[in-house]
């Protein structure tokens, strides 16, 4: 990593804990290397083990909510949602011509969000990202160029992702992100090899509003609205023209429903309350 990344800091990365079906899988591969020298011709059921094995590692790839493959917020902490918090997250950008858009709607609102970026765009529109930190939100991990192979790439080359993106922000912004979302949700089996050495946290959603599949704002906020609770983490797009018309409808209901938008920092403890 650069000393940009490593001066300015986040929070200490912790030694790699895997969750239980990563550590199976290894302790699985290591028992088929064992029982292969002593019984070579028991390679079917061997082979046939080991399928079944990368089977459930890529559903576990496929489903974006799940905690199989390590820890993933999904809602934020039980104090947030005691506060009647909820957090506004918007991937993909920064967009020069969406995102100032979208900025001017939130401090209409007095609201607040997390913007996961990738780190070509910042690198690209960093004027634009130090705006979304000084109105107060937060600027967070999402890859560096958003590789649609992300979910099947191996250690070195997601640990040049991460930290390509860690360390342009970093530099922008003055603050190394302390949150990470996968590009489409989709989640490497590896990931949290890095996230974890990193002191980054996964993060998911709560409900989304598949602004990328739909352009109908109708449609979108009944995904997000639909059960809206405190504690609920959503995810828009600040690339999306549907999220222009979306945005005050959303924050209108968040008024009616007495809830405040903050930021993931400021929800989990790791930043400013206000």
């Amino acid at each position: 990593m650069s000393n940009a990344y490593s001066a300015i800091g986040s929070r200490a990365g912790r030694r790699w804990r895997p969750a239980p079906v990563v550590l199976f899988s290894i302790l699985l591969h290591v028992a088929a290397a064992i029982a292969l020298a002593a019984h070579p011709q028991e390679w079917p059921w061997v082979a046939g083990t080991l399928v079944a094995n990368h089977l459930v590692l890529v559903a576990a790839v496929f489903w974006p909510r799940g905690a199989i493959l390590g820890a993933n917020l999904v809602r934020l902490p039980d104090e947030a949602a005691g506060r009647h918090e909820v957090c506004l997250t918007f991937d993909d950008g920064p967009d020069p011509e969406l995102t100032p858009r979208v900025l001017d709607l939130l401090e209409r609102y007095g609201a607040k969000a997390s913007f996961f970026c990738m780190g070509e765009k910042v690198s690209a529109h960093p004027e634009i990202v130090r705006e979304i930190v000084r109105r107060g939100h937060s600027v967070e991990n999402h890859s560096n160029c958003h590789p649609r192979a992300f979910a099947f790439y191996g250690i070195a080359r997601l640990r040049r992702e991460v930290d390509a993106a860690q360390d342009i922000i970093s530099e922008v912004t003055g603050r190394a992100p302390a949150f990470f979302r996968a590009p489409a949700g989709f989640r490497n089996p590896l990931l949290d090899i890095v996230l974890q050495s990193r002191g980054l946290r996964y993060v998911s959603w709560t409900r989304r509003g598949y602004d990328t599949v739909t352009r109908d704002p109708a449609r979108v906020l009944r995904r997000l609205t639909g059960k809206l609770a405190p504690g609920d983490l959503l995810l828009l797009h600040d690339t999306e023209p549907a999220v222009i018309e979306v945005l005050p409808l959303l924050l209108d209901q968040l008024v009616a429903r007495g809830l405040r938008s903050v930021s993931l920092p400021c929800a989990c403890g790791d930043g400013p309350t206000a």
